[in-house]
Order: structure tokens, then C-alpha cells, then sequence
């Protein structure tokens, strides 16, 4: 089962944390796996540990919020199976400080570059007849979190825009879902610890964890799973649905 033989996706972000993940294994149940990134290094280090494993993959730099760069990748890829939308980015604070700067930053990763993303793999699905879209949403398009304005925004476009796609493209073989995580610990995570609340990490870490009822933070390994199940064959009755996979955050937490 969950078999991607003979399938191309193209993953952004996949240098790191979810993305990664996804991108691993994928190749290891045999998709061709290109992985758009901004950051090189990182995901030609994807790249490298797929290869010794024995899969297909190919590094694609690209910042996803520039259109016509994202359409000279998808077009000198060609094909396409599945598309999932991994690259995105974060911010700290309410609607009264968060700057407009701030604000289109996220807008220009999180949502245009899912729509730049979005856009030529339609193209290319649609003269298949098939394909599989995924995104990445967030518990943050379904609950309310502090200090989360402008990225809450973004999540919630994310959820509307694979809704639109799903419905206008059902009838083209064409599935497209989306999944809310919850706090996932990536180097992201890390990063932003380190940044926000030097001196305090182990502190800080320990307190996001319990955030979850179930009591710690979700392995990339653990998302990316879901998302294999998603794009494969096995889920070819599922279009127009968001997943949460948040150790309980949305339900429990009331």
C-alpha cells in the first residue's frame, strides 16, 4: 500500500523539517522527487541522503513568492503527479503589532506562493486528467492563537484556496486537500526558540510541548505520514477535506 511508483511530485520547502520528511518518503515508495527550496544547501542535502538511499530526486532553487521563477521550474520539470505546498514562513504578534512589512512578507510566501505553486500544476494535471494537490494549513485556520495575526491569515487562505481548487477541479481527476498541524518540532522550531527566548530554550521547548494534550510535539516523520496516505492512491475518494493532526490541540483543549 501507498505506493508512488512511476509518480513525479514536487515538494517546496523540502529542505527541511515537514518538507524533508515528505520528500524522504516519498522517494522511498518511489515518486521522483524535486524539491523546490530557497535554501540550496539544505536541499541538496535532502537531495543527498535520497540518492544514497537509492531514489530519484533534483533540486530546484526557487523563491516560491516570484511567479515567473516558479513557472520556469515547473516547466523544465514537465510532469507532475502531486504537488504538495510545504514552504512557508512564520510571525510573532497581534494585529496591532504586526507591520505592514511583516505582513506582506507572509502574505507573499505563504499564500501567493501557494497560488504560484498551485497554478501551472493545475495546468499540467488538468491535461492529465489526474493529480493529487496538497497544502499546508494549520490548527491556526481552525482556532484562535496569540499572537499569530499575520500567519493565521495566511493558514486561513490556505484552507479557502484548497477548498476553490478542490471544488472547481473534481470533475478534471483532480484531488486537493489540506492538513492543520499543530506545533511540530522541526529546526524551525529550534530557530525561532533560540531567537525569541534566549536563555530559556529548555524552558520554552517543555512549555510548547504541553500546548498538546498529548503531552510533546509532533515528528516531521509523523505529518509526513499523513501526507503520504493523502497523496496516494489508497485516498483517491478524499478532495475538499482539511486534516488536523494536533495531539488533540483542537478538540481537546476547550
Amino acid at each position: 500500500m501507498f505506493q508512488l511508483n512511476n509518480k513525479t511530485a514536487i515538494v517546496t520547502g523540502g529542505g527541511s523539517g515537514i518538507g524533508k520528511a515528505v520528500a524522504l518518503l516519498f522517494a522511498k515508495q518511489g515518486a521522483e522527487v524535486h524539491i523546490v527550496d530557497l535554501n540550496e544547501t539544505r536541499g541538496n542535502a535532502t537531495i543527498q541522503e535520497i540518492k544514497q538511499a537509492n531514489g530519484k530526486a533534483f533540486m530546484h532553487p526557487c523563491d516560491v513568492s516570484i511567479q515567473q521563477k516558479v513557472k520556469e521550474v515547473f516547466n523544465k520539470i514537465g510532469t507532475l503527479d502531486i504537488l504538495v505546498n510545504s514552504a512557508g514562513i512564520s510571525h510573532i504578534g497581534n494585529l496591532e503589532n504586526t507591520s505592514e512589512k511583516d505582513f506582506d512578507r507572509l502574505y507573499s510566501v505563504n499564500v501567493k506562493g501557494v497560488f504560484n505553486c498551485m497554478q501551472p500544476a493545475i495546468a499540467i494535471m488538468k491535461k492529465n486528467k489526474k493529480g493529487v494537490i496538497l497544502n499546508l494549513a494549520s490548527i491556526a485556520n481552525n482556532v484562535g492563537l496569540g499572537d499569530r495575526f499575520a500567519y493565521s491569515m495566511t493558514k486561513g487562505a490556505v484552507y479557502a484556496m484548497t477548498l476553490s481548487v478542490a471544488k472547481d477541479y473534481v470533475h478534471e481527476g483532480i484531488r486537493c486537500n489540506c492538513i492543520s498541524p499543530a506545533r511540530v518540532h522541526t529546526p524551525f522550531v529550534d530557530d525561532f526558540i533560540k531567537k525569541n527566548y534566549p536563555g530559556k530554550e529548555d524552558e520554552m521547548f517543555k512549555k510548547l510541548s504541553k500546548s498538546q494534550p498529548i503531552g510533546r510535539m509532533a515528528k516531521p516523520e509523523e505529518i509526513a505520514a499523513l501526507i503520504l496516505y493523502l497523496c496516494s492512491d489508497e485516498a483517491s475518494f478524499i478532495t475538499g477535506c482539511d486534516y488536523p493532526i494536533d495531539g488533540g490541540f483542537i478538540k481537546l483543549n476547550n
